[in-house]
């Protein structure tokens, strides 16, 4: 377990709504998180004319090196109908999708699941904002309410826009992101309002959210999850 603690100065030239964010969220005087493992419930649906589903899920984080791997199970009658597994390790993202557990719905990779993951993990960061302040982070000040964020991670990059309340919330994350299409990846507006905050291991953070593609016949909400669980830096086998 790491005995970085997080100081005020590591906040100072940050751009203004990173500062406010980061002391809203509580991280100073906190250590540096290296690992995370959390629980979500919520809903899911494959399309904007498809039957929402729901889902529970496990995620594991780690931060140096950057990675996780989602674990999440549609459920019918307390039976697991589907399960997926979205992953980001070293670089690479996978997505895997089986039904029953035998029959393989979706197997992707490549360059575009890469993006796809990568992005996920940039996003997710809001669990565990200290990471926030590693060096493979860097920021670029818009206004007093938002600012552009960069990931650097074997070789690869992922940018997107903060958005921040006046209090210190963020309260969304907008971004290109590859979505896959008909067996094929197109680049779309991704965006994850975070509506409703909590509290865990001592500090403010998203306990709602929800995944919208921002598409040009409209918007397109594809999961809804709440955090029911989340632990740092202690890791916990199923």
């Amino acid at each position: 377990m790491t005995t970085n603690i997080v100081t005020q100065e590591m906040l100072e030239g940050l751009p203004a709504p990173l500062r406010r964010y980061l002391a809203y969220a509580g991280v100073v005087g906190k250590p540096m998180v290296q690992s995370v493992h959390l629980r979500q419930v919520g809903r899911i649906r494959g399309g904007a004319d498809k039957p929402w589903m729901k889902i529970d899920a496990v995620q594991d984080y780690t931060v140096d090196p950057p990675g996780f791997t989602w674990v999440g199970t549609v459920r019918k009658l307390g039976l697991p109908i589907i399960r997926a597994r979205d992953s980001y390790q070293n670089g690479k993202g996978r997505m895997l999708i089986k039904m029953g557990g035998l029959i393989t719905l979706t197997d992707a990779t490549g360059m575009e699941m890469d993006q796809g993951s990568m992005m996920r993990y940039l996003n997710e960061m809001t669990w565990f904002p200290s990471a926030f302040l590693r060096s493979n982070i860097s920021f670029e000040p818009i206004d007093d309410n938002s600012a552009k964020v960069t990931l650097t991670d074997c070789g690869n990059t992922a940018k997107a826009t903060m958005y921040f309340d006046d209090v210190g919330r963020l309260i969304d994350f907008v971004a290109p992101r590859y979505r896959e299409v008909g067996g094929k990846f197109v680049l779309e507006n991704w965006s994850t309002p975070m509506p409703e905050y909590g509290e865990f291991e001592g500090l403010r953070l998203p306990v709602k959210g929800k995944a919208v593609w921002k598409l040009r016949e409209g918007d397109f909400e594809y999961i809804e999850v709440v955090v029911t669980e989340m632990k740092y830096d202690v890791r916990e086998v199923d």
